[in-house]
């Protein structure tokens, strides 16, 4: 009997297996690989990165790009955690609101389903445009430098939408909606106590498209949030992005200390940082909801 864990493909030869598994190999080490030199770049001397270019294994190894963000620590563990918030209440409400919404589309007896469907798809492919969009946020919901103008405008998704009714469509057996029906049981208990526990791999995939969604999200804090101790980190980074760039532009203006200073700032070496404190909390989280990803993926785009 094979293992679960085999890495041969039913229906191919010793050989062939060996050369997809190699294939296979190549490929996850091509995406693998900008990000370990990304690593590798940000604990780079920037001397000895301008001198030797990128290497493996850097001449000079270098932690002066993580203390330059660290400059201001206080202000960068806030951010982190506005960011944590912000994603674990969006990527809540965004499964409270969506669950229920795919599971009425896709039941047939449900009389409007083609009209919800509508509506949810046309937002896919048009949108009101930006100055309605801030005007709403803004003036009429007052949402300005709130938590909530970087939760609520991500909270619904059109795509998560579609690919949960399909995961419902092709998981959950009719016969099995009957049976409780006939004992007794309603819309919402059913959907609670048994739809629910088995579209969990459907689940776990919106929700992690949803938490990379609002972990990445940077344009909604520059439009709405003025507030330091609400900047999410993502627009932080960005703002540390600008203002470096600001000075490595106009160094004219500064007097000759000061110039002396900017121009021996790491920037390459920053920049690689900056990619890897904004990535590394989704990398680290990943790995616990890869098999739950996959399979939802999987079964949510089978048919639509």
């Amino acid at each position: 009997m094979k293992s679960k864990n085999s890495t041969n493909i039913e229906g191919f030869s010793r050989g062939w297996n060996w050369f997809w598994n190699i294939i296979a190999t190549l490929v996850a080490l091509a995406c693998i690989m900008p990000f370990v030199f990304t690593i590798i770049i940000s604990l780079t001397e920037e001397k000895s990165l301008t001198r030797n270019g990128y290497q493996i294994w850097p001449e000079q190894w270098s932690l002066s790009a993580y203390s330059y963000l660290l400059e201001d620590s206080g202000q960068m563990l806030n951010s982190f955690l506005v960011s944590v918030l912000v994603t674990v209440l969006g990527v809540i409400i965004s499964l409270v609101l969506i669950l229920p919404y795919a599971y009425a589309i896709s039941r047939t007896e449900f009389a409007y389903r083609k009209l919800f469907t509508f509506i949810a798809f046309l937002t896919m492919l048009f949108s009101a445009g930006l100055v309605p969009f801030y005007m709403m946020v803004a003036q009429v919901l007052h949402l300005k430098d709130t938590i909530w103008a970087l939760i609520l405008p991500l909270s619904v998704n059109a795509f998560y939408i579609i690919v949960m009714r399909t995961f419902y469509r092709t998981t959950v057996e009719e016969g099995m909606i009957e049976a409780a029906k006939i004992d007794g049981a309603g819309d919402f208990s059913i959907f609670v106590r048994m739809v629910l526990p088995i579209s969990l791999p459907g689940i776990a995939t919106i929700g992690l498209f949803s938490a990379l969604a609002y972990w990445n999200d940077w344009f909604n804090a520059m439009l709405f949030i003025d507030k330091p101790e609400l900047t999410p980190l993502q627009y932080m980074l960005a703002k540390i992005q600008n203002n470096l760039q600001y000075l490595l532009e106009n160094t004219d203006s500064l007097s000759t200390s000061d110039a002396t200073l900017v121009a021996n700032l790491p920037q390459e070496t920053i920049r690689m940082a900056m990619v890897v404190v904004a990535t590394a909390p989704i990398v680290l989280a990943y790995p616990f909801f890869q098999r739950f990803f996959i399979q939802g993926l999987t079964v949510g785009s089978i048919k639509g």
